[in-house]
This record gives C-alpha cells, sequence and structure tokens, in this order.
C-alpha cells in the first residue's frame, strides 16, 4: 500500500487535494494560512484542507490577530476586488502586486513593496526547516501537536535572531 492512499485514510474527512502553484504540483493534505507582520514574526495561523483558497481565511486572521499595521501585503493570490473591500470595512489596506499581464502593473509593482513581500516570504520558508511542510503525523491532534511545535520553534529563532 502506498503512502499516499494510507494518508488518504487517516485524514480522509479533514484533508484533499490542493495545488502548489510556486512549485507547480498537486498534493494532498493541508494548507496553513498564515500573518506574518512585516518583519516576520508569525502572528496567527489557520489550518484548512488543501483546496481552501487563501482569500476565504484571510478575514478571521485578521479579525483575530489584529495586526497593528493596517497596511497588508498579500500575493497574487490575493487579488480580488471582494476581499479588498471586506479587509477596507474592517480597516485594513490590502497590497497585492498584479499579474506581469494586467494592465498598469508596471506601476503599481512598487520595487519597495516586492522587496518587503520576498523578504517575508524568505522568512515564512524558513517555517518549512522546523518540519512544518512534512508533518507525517498520523493523527489531527498529532498533527496540532507537531505545527504548534514548529511555530513556537520558529518564532522563539526569529526573537533570538532580531533581539540578540
Amino acid at each position: 500500500m502506498s503512502a499516499s492512499s494510507r494518508l488518504s485514510r487517516i485524514f480522509r474527512s479533514s484533508a484533499d487535494i490542493g495545488y502548489k502553484a510556486t512549485k507547480k504540483v498537486y498534493y494532498y493534505g493541508f494548507k496553513v494560512h498564515a500573518i506574518v507582520s512585516d518583519d516576520g514574526y508569525l502572528l496567527d495561523y489557520a489550518v484548512t484542507k488543501a483546496s481552501v483558497h487563501d482569500a476565504k481565511e484571510t478575514t478571521e486572521l485578521m479579525a483575530n490577530a489584529h495586526p497593528a499595521n493596517h497596511y497588508l501585503l498579500g500575493d497574487e493570490g490575493y487579488l480580488g476586488k471582494d476581499l479588498a473591500f471586506k479587509l477596507k470595512q474592517m480597516g485594513y489596506k490590502l497590497w497585492t502586486p498584479y499579474r506581469k499581464n494586467m494592465q498598469g502593473a508596471k506601476e503599481h509593482n512598487d520595487h519597495q513593496l516586492m522587496a518587503i513581500r520576498r523578504t517575508i516570504e524568505s522568512d515564512f520558508s524558513l517555517f518549512s526547516y522546523y518540519n512544518a511542510e512534512n508533518n507525517r503525523a498520523r493523527s489531527l491532534t498529532g498533527f496540532q501537536e507537531r505545527l504548534e511545535v514548529a511555530v513556537l520553534a520558529y518564532n522563539m529563532a526569529y526573537c533570538l535572531e532580531r533581539f540578540n
């Protein structure tokens, strides 16, 4: 029996198939949606089935995290007038880069904001260093515990790096 068929039985009611655009691959499992401060601290997160779109979890995460900065940076997955409108009602301004083929992309895609986004993305990619991406748990409780340990280790390393 293959590993994917065992996993599909273990998490059948909780996980599903998602697409990772950056790596252009489909995967079975979960997706972590996170709010990260502009300097890389993980403020809050939610775990959903892999197929849940990033924008669906954003307003709930913002309501829970209450970040001090009212300017939000997102990637192209957060493009959309509905999300921008909902966040504006909550007091936040969302900036997402335009896709290259969109009208006004050159003017809109500010280099300084893109640099901040790259910094956050590279910091967040360190999260996988703490085995958050390949969790290997066999129960939802084990999955949650391992993810909590990864978040704690990531944020502790962040604090040690920043304040030492």
